[in-house]
């Protein structure tokens, strides 16, 4: 496979995001699941889908628009993995078609509140009326991006996403923006693709494509740092399965602390890898088929 070597610019980034991310939602309103985000869910052996809607217990999935069920691109459930209580309000960074904003929703109920964050309008027009067909009133969407979270500082219980963090043109800003927005004591449920500490970007810019989530992400130590960075404590990192090799579906947790810390005590942010562009990919995660 050759590599362009060149680090895309975050606009760059965002745009090529925005682009798969919309003929994504455009083919899950129209009922289909053939867009090139849909059909580069292939596993490590290029068999098994390891992304989507079948990371979903069936219970979840009964109680969703069809249209919300189409559009999961993610590579787990966070809102599982965040233990939702009564009365929290949620944020997901990245919500897509609004699946686990949804799903939050219920699990907050009525005295809590959802709130989906995305930077495509298709999947935003998409979202909002999943949650109006599935009859959710305690939620918002919002647009933006996750380097920049449109909302008050201190102001979110629980922090979650589904596969995104990895899309992120700068990482360092997202984990800052995450601790800024959590309120002391909130906490991180997020679902991403880790890879292990030993590939380079390079390594891993080759087992498949940035918007398939795959060439963008960090490694085990490099996630692990940035949230120490940005003063988040009881950090956990946990692979749940392959998705190609040498990388892997892992939840990941955390809290901020009651008492936040001093700036000066927390360790250095440390520079982050950016992701390189994929300019051939016959085969691969996000190459939109599976080899």
């Amino acid at each position: 496979m050759a590599l362009d070597q060149t680090i895309p610019d975050e606009t760059a980034i965002h745009d090529e995001v925005r682009a798969r991310y919309a003929e994504a939602a455009r083919s899950a309103t129209a009922g289909r699941s053939d867009s090139a985000a849909q059909a580069s869910c292939c596993g490590p052996d290029g068999s098994a889908a390891v992304f989507g809607e079948i990371l979903y217990a069936d219970a979840d999935r009964a109680a969703l628009p069809d249209a919300a069920v189409l559009a999961s691109l993610g590579c787990g459930n966070p809102t599982a993995v965040a233990e939702l209580r009564e009365g929290e309000r949620v944020l997901d960074l990245g919500s897509g078609g609004g699946i686990d904003v949804i799903l939050s929703a219920h699990r907050v109920g009525p005295t809590g509140r959802a709130f989906g964050l995305d930077m495509t309008d298709e999947m935003l027009e998409l979202a909002a009326r999943n949650a109006a067909d599935a009859g959710v009133t305690n939620v918002e969407f919002v647009r933006g991006t996750i380097e920049s979270i449109p909302l008050p500082s201190s102001s979110i219980d629980v922090v979650i996403s589904n596969c995104v963090i990895n899309l992120a043109a700068d990482k360092a800003a997202v984990f800052r923006e995450i601790a800024r927005v959590l309120r002391p004591g909130g906490r991180v449920g997020v679902s991403d693709v880790v890879a292990d500490d030993e590939l380079s970007a390079i390594e891993r810019a080759e087992r498949g494509s940035f918007t398939g989530c795959i060439a963008g992400a960090l490694s085990f130590s490099e996630y692990r740092a940035g949230l120490a960075a940005v003063g988040l404590t009881d950090i956990e990192l946990a692979p749940t399965h392959a998705v190609a090799d040498g990388l892997h579906a892992a939840i990941i947790r955390a809290t901020k602390p009651a008492v936040t810390p001093d700036a000066s005590a927390l360790p250095a942010m440390p520079t982050l890898p950016r992701p390189l562009e994929v300019t051939s990919s016959s085969c691969g995660c996000g190459s939109g088929v599976c080899c």
